[in-house]
């Protein structure tokens, strides 16, 4: 059965080993509406479901996704209830060794990621110490300047892919200083986030790639610390062992990257597509930061994250979770439940009750949020200022995105502009 009609056919029963009990099929996670339309996918799982609905992962391996705004805050604000602890997953037995999601629903990973308790509030201040050192005004001159040499290489050409060629190197050329690796091991550290993120056939080797580059570079810190955020983790005085800083790094690494470029692309196509944002092409800052906020609601990079487990038999949404159940966390489908958005036509304005930065004692740390609003909010009005005339290239209705039901980022943003010199005068 092709995804198409696994996501729309009815059944009596749901599939052997899905969780719980339903009228209909679950959907696969990952089917191609996911990825074309996925809003109108998520009112029909409403309609059809609940706010709760059965879902298969690759390998028809069953789980719940949730979509309703109150059970998702229910999910996050329970960490005993709903643990992220991964061990507790009944679904292990029959999880293969190659399974490409296993970099984004690991076990017995020592991060933060599925670290509970005591623990897990030890690390996350190690980790918002780290970040909370980093100088905010230092870090906007840095984007800057990574931003104007990015743009230095295209601006006299008339024409390029926002995706590929500024918002997909900028977060990770910041982060990499921030973190301190050597500025020449950012595109292999761009190919293996994004390989490991999308869960493909790669998924594995780009979470290789991505563990050896830091476990390297957290042994360099350990012998010769510096004015970075590795140093400042190492120095953090906790018993944290390498292993669990290089994972830590890992999550922060892929965290900062893929969702703050993905935040740039979709900002600029909200910005070149919607004419609610045109004052933004024309020095409008007000309406850079409104369009970001807006994207975080509508368009929010980060889509559906793994997850939760149920600790104990329980009801949400309706339905009866077994111990052991695995909840994804639908922050799009939360994000547009009629049941707080009654008109979903509206701006959004400075609301930021959103999930797109998560919720609870797992939400994203404050300093991260601020380190990727200011590459993010940087690279938008850096682009807009160098290429006032920057306008779509193509038809709005035919860009696409990314294969992915986890994030949800342009693959690609072609733009026209006038050509220009580069800074200093001369041309590239």
């Amino acid at each position: 059965m092709d995804s198409e009609t696994s996501e729309t056919s009815k059944t009596s029963e749901i599939a052997p080993g899905t969780p719980g009990t339903s009228a209909t099929e679950p959907v696969a996670l990952g089917g191609h509406r996911f990825q074309t339309e996925p809003a109108a996918l998520y009112r029909e799982l409403r309609r059809e479901h609940g706010a709760v609905a059965p879902v298969l992962l690759d390998g028809d391996v069953p789980a719940w996704l949730v979509l309703g705004y109150r059970e998702l805050h229910q999910v996050t604000g329970d960490p005993v209830l709903f643990s992220r602890d991964s061990d507790l997953w009944s679904q292990w037995p029959r999880i293969p060794d190659d399974w490409p999601l296993l970099p984004m629903i690991g076990r017995k990973q020592p991060s933060i990621l599925y670290t509970v308790g005591e623990r897990h509030r030890e690390r996350a201040a190690m980790i918002s110490d780290a970040l909370e050192a980093v100088d905010a005004y230092e870090l906007r001159s840095h984007a800057e300047k990574f931003a104007d040499e990015l743009i230095d290489a295209i601006c006299a050409k008339g024409e390029t892919d926002i995706v590929a060629d500024y918002a997909m190197p900028l977060p990770v050329r910041l982060l990499a200083t921030l973190y301190g690796f050597a500025e020449e091991q950012g595109p292999g550290l761009v190919t293996a986030l994004n390989d490991m993120i999308n869960g493909r056939e790669n998924a594995l080797a780009g979470q290789r790639h991505l563990a050896t580059s830091m476990a390297r570079l957290v042994a360099d810190r350990a012998a010769r610390p510096a004015d970075d955020v590795v140093s400042r983790m190492l120095a953090d005085g906790s018993d944290f062992t390498y292993e669990e800083i290089t994972q830590d790094l890992m999550v922060m690494m892929a965290a900062g990257h893929q969702p703050t470029a993905d935040w740039i692309g979709n900002s600029l196509r909200l910005m070149l597509t919607d004419d609610r944002f045109a004052a933004s092409l024309f020095g409008g800052r007000h309406s850079v930061a409104e369009a970001m906020n807006e994207v975080l609601w509508e368009d929010t990079p980060t889509q559906n994250v793994a997850g939760r487990w149920a600790s104990r038999d329980t009801q949400l949404g309706g339905r009866r979770i077994r111990a052991g159940d695995l909840l994804l966390l639908g922050l799009q489908a939360a994000n547009s439940d009629p049941q707080v958005r009654v008109d979903g036509s509206a701006l959004t304005g400075g609301n930021s009750a959103h999930f797109s930065f998560g919720h609870g004692e797992h939400r994203c740390p404050f300093p991260a949020q601020e380190v990727a609003e200011v590459i993010a909010r940087t690279g938008i009005e850096v682009i807009l200022d160098r290429l006032p005339d920057l306008d779509l290239a193509v038809p709005a209705d035919s860009l696409t995105r990314r294969p992915s039901p986890w994030l949800r980022g342009l693959t690609e943003l072609p733009v026209r502009f006038t050509p220009r010199h580069a800074l200093g005068g001369s041309t590239l």
